[in-house]
């Protein structure tokens, strides 16, 4: 894993079960929010599953488009994109109907002083999008912050603890379930909650910090010393075989791997490969915000790629340079305040 061009076409691989499991579900797809972080590879992992089955389906792209390059790329991979604010209601009601949708739009970093915009984001936007597109099936992009932190000896909070929200980021996150729900009851909309941390490329996530952190000479904080992972190329294929899961009421399902990662592990791994020391500052909590998603993986199958896979080519990756986002994942956070 040396290039951009590596990445992409990993991740953009689709597995037999992923094929399976779209050609159950009729319709075209459509990807509201694709120009975040996950979405491009998500898009581009639909269209090659959708070839390789030999299937009949459209992978529609809805953003904002600021990134033109980005909305090049997707259309040259043949995703079909259309650039929309999604909350004008006139662009919105516009966007083409699909029996398949998948819901990233939201707003996460910069809430703290931008409040308003990221209730109307995660909680108003919602019910519009509920209500264009309440004959659809709708996966729903949602978050492990959501619950409340748990003993790190837990095992994590499965889908049967009650939510408890800190700040006003996962409050809104929650919001956004609250009010899909209330239109899956009202309209018998099929839905899966799609309840995600954390994901991993080499351009971002919990494996990138530490590894970065490592090789720069940085300390590890391990006052929050555990976290979940997962392979981003997982994460997406596993939203997209939601739409076979979808019910209304919703079904719930944690999204992230089978591990609750040791901070302090993973840094004295990354060290190694690294040929670094490692700085620890800190001592570990007794709790962390952990997603247990024993359910999902019942379900779809453990995460085709496993932790130390990644560390591998993280470390190689870090080593040699590679691009990276500035996207903090903040899983250090224990007040919500992101």
């Amino acid at each position: 894993m040396k290039t951009v061009a590596d990445l992409e076409a990993k991740l953009a691989e689709p597995s037999e079960a992923l094929i399976k499991d779209l050609s159950k579900v009729d319709g075209d797809i459509v990807l509201l929010g694709v120009g975040g972080k996950m979405g491009p590879s998500l898009a581009r992992l639909a269209v090659n599953a959708i070839r390789e089955g030999g299937l009949s389906k459209r992978v529609i792209g809805v953003s904002r488009f600021s990134n033109e390059e980005a909305r090049r790329e997707l259309e040259e991979a043949g995703v079909e994109t259309i650039s929309c604010d999604l909350l004008n209601d006139d662009e919105l009601n516009a966007l083409p109907n699909a029996e398949n949708v998948i819901y990233m739009a939201g707003n996460k970093f910069g809430t703290t002083g931008k409040e308003h915009f990221t209730w109307a984001m995660n909680t108003y936007l919602p019910g519009r999008v509920a209500e264009k597109y309440k004959d659809s099936r709708i996966v729903v992009f949602s978050s492990g912050n959501i619950y409340p932190f748990s003993p790190v000896s837990s095992g994590g909070s499965d889908e049967t603890v009650a939510p408890e929200p800190i700040g006003e980021y996962a409050q809104s996150c929650l919001g956004r379930e609250r009010i899909f729900e209330y239109h899956s009851h009202k309209n018998g909309t099929p839905m899966a909650m799609y309840r995600l941390n954390y994901a991993n490329d080499m351009r971002y996530g919990v494996l990138l910090e530490l590894a970065k952190a490592i090789n720069e000479g940085r300390s590890i904080d391990l006052s929050t010393g555990y976290a979940n992972v997962i392979w981003q190329g997982d994460a997406n294929s596993m939203a997209l075989r939601c739409l076979t899961e979808c019910t209304s009421p919703p079904t719930i399902v944690n999204i992230t791997g089978p591990e609750t990662m040791s901070i302090r592990w993973a840094a004295t791994e990354f060290g190694k490969r690294l040929g670094k020391d490692v700085i620890f500052e800190g001592t570990e909590s007794a709790t962390a915000l952990l997603n247990n998603a024993s359910r999902s993986h019942q379900l779809f199958g453990y995460p085709t790629v496993p932790l130390l896979q990644i560390m591998d080519w993280m470390s190689e990756w870090v080593q040699l340079g590679g691009a990276t986002w500035n996207k903090p994942t903040h899983f250090q956070e224990r007040k919500g305040k992101f």
